[in-house]
């Protein structure tokens, strides 16, 4: 018994650091180096305007090029140093032919699909500026995005800027845009302070940048493009900024079928990323980096899923060695899991019968986020996630 109780603390505190500690940790941590004084940011070079790319990577998105190249066209950067690149490889509904259109629109297009990153790669010999700016055909950009991105590479040391994912959100979301909305908000914060105490870890694929000199081919079969490229120029010695004024909205999921499809993909490019940056695990080689990609990261894709389904069981037994029905610290810790669960399964009852109800939301979709990682994990052993995925359908 004494031996399932310290396995279910261990699984405990994981669970709880990994979702909830580490944010605390990591605001005091801060606190400190701000006290100290080492927290003084880099003024950006208000004179710093290098060429920009706005690189594309779209697959039959031509319900979206017109609002997209608007939306392009009215940021807030000098036009003749702003340029848009979009690769369209596979596109079959009209995509290239309707890009072509527009004037100042660069357009590279071959009638085979290799997927997001495959369109990457060929379309980075495209890419002539110092800077090449990643964003998603169906995301509008905030009109101060790129000068705002550009600001934080004026300093020498920012290899890569990730910008911020907003989710367009209205009064009736369904679990899936309200739970999704709560996540990125937190998310979004975790981001800032990981910034100020040294890097971020990954870039949002909706909207990030790299110096160009930095970017590296990047194996066909990665699912999560953006985390892999992003953290490869984190080790090289850059880091990963953050602004959350350069931002990128969407539309929340359709509904949680949709987001659970997302989320599997992620967590599968999740573990697969885990494996390829291995290396990044080395503390001793580097240090602040690791910890932050450990705790922010890795925990969450691996031994955080695995803790919460350890410890239904483990608190099963302890509950019961102690008197399931009285109010013991195992008793109602036990009871606590079960009520959470019930709570979740209750939100998925009353989604299915578009009743909603917000208090639910959070469960549900915790439950939804730790459910895809197994599934992921499933699908990265089978290797039957493709590249050429489709997107999650998005809500109106």
């Amino acid at each position: 018994m004494t031996a399932i109780k310290i396995l279910f603390w261990l699984m405990l505190f994981v669970v709880f650091y990994a979702y909830i500690g580490y944010g605390i940790l990591l605001f005091i941590l801060i606190k400190i180096k701000r006290l100290s004084g080492r927290s003084k940011k880099t003024l950006p070079d208000p004179g710093y305007e290098p060429d920009v790319t706005l690189f594309i990577a779209a697959y039959n998105e031509k319900s979206f090029i017109a609002a997209k190249v608007a939306n392009s066209l009215e940021l807030e950067y000098p036009a003749d140093k702003l340029h848009m690149v979009w690769v369209t490889d596979g596109s079959d509904d009209g995509t290239p032919e309707e890009l072509k259109k527009y004037k100042g629109v660069e357009v590279h297009h071959l009638a085979q699909r290799s997927g997001k990153i495959g369109a990457m790669n060929r379309g980075m010999q495209f890419v002539k500026t110092p800077i090449v700016v990643f964003c998603d055909a169906n995301t509008m950009l905030g009109r101060e995005s790129i000068r705002r991105i550009v600001n934080l590479f004026s300093n020498p040391k920012v290899g890569c800027v990730s910008g911020e994912k907003r989710i367009f959100s209205k009064d009736k979301d369904a679990a899936a845009g309200a739970g999704e909305g709560l996540y990125w908000k937190y998310e979004s914060t975790l981001k800032k302070w990981d910034a100020e105490l040294y890097s971020v870890v990954g870039a949002a694929g909706e909207l990030f940048a790299i110096r160009t000199e930095l970017y590296r081919e990047v194996e066909r079969d990665t699912l999560l493009d953006d985390f892999i490229i992003s953290l490869r120029v984190a080790q090289e010695g850059y880091t990963i900024q953050y602004d959350p004024e350069a931002y990128a909205i969407e539309t929340a999921s359709a509904n949680v079928k949709e987001e659970l499809k997302r989320k599997i993909r992620i967590s599968a490019g999740g573990i697969q990323s885990v494996v390829r940056l291995r290396s990044l695990l080395n503390f001793f080689r580097y240090g602040t980096l690791s910890f932050q990609y450990i705790s922010h990261r890795v925990l969450r894709w691996t031994l955080a899923p695995l803790a919460l389904l350890f410890l239904i069981p483990a608190g099963l037994i302890l509950a019961l060695n102690e008197g399931i029905t009285g109010f013991g610290l195992f008793s109602v810790l036990f009871w606590m899991q079960i009520l959470f669960y019930c709570a979740a399964l209750l939100g998925w009852y009353l989604e299915n019968r578009s009743i909603r109800v917000k208090l639910l939301f959070v469960p549900y979709y915790f439950f939804i986020m730790n459910l895809s990682v197994f599934l992921g994990f499933k699908r990265y052993l089978k290797g039957s996630q493709s590249v050429n995925w489709e997107r999650a359908k998005r809500g109106n």
